[in-house]
């Protein structure tokens, strides 16, 4: 489920935002199908939850809320996640990436967490980092490391 609260211009479509976020889901073996909801937001709503749950006032570009339950009937809730459509349009423009390749990123980063990968220390940054450049690399986006300073 897709919920645009805050509507910006280049936004990628629906089943783009999906194709994306899908295919880091796709790395499961288990066989089941899963379900996030994506929530797009403003910049002062992101703040506010990024106050309320990690305890930052700051806008940031995402937050993924992991719900970690079992499949029921093989479909798994994976949890939600909160976007800030200006900050990732920004950050793009700052990195020199493209809207859609920062939004493939911003999805497929976030359905990885939504999965408990982190990047909470080097060895599970570099293993979470190679997983989001091979599947950009599927969509025919550049390593999106490469060009972050």
């Amino acid at each position: 489920m897709i919920d645009r609260q805050h509507i910006i211009s280049d936004l990628p479509e629906n089943e783009l935002l999906q194709q994306w976020a899908s295919s880091a889901y796709s790395l499961n073996k288990a066989g089941d199908t899963a379900e996030a909801a994506l929530l797009i937001v403003d910049e002062a709503s992101i703040t506010q939850y990024n106050r309320d749950y990690r305890q930052q006032e700051k806008a940031t570009n995402v937050l993924s809320f992991p719900a970690n339950l079992s499949a029921i009937d093989g479909i798994v809730q994976l949890g939600d996640i909160i976007a800030c459509a200006s900050v990732i349009h920004a950050e793009a423009k700052e990195q020199d990436k493209t809207i859609h390749a920062h939004w493939a990123h911003m999805m497929i980063h976030s359905v990885l967490h939504l999965q408990n990968h982190d990047h909470s220390n080097k060895q599970t940054a570099q293993s979470m980092e190679a997983l989001e450049i091979s599947l950009l690399k599927e969509f025919g986006f550049s390593n999106p490391y490469l060009s972050v300073s």
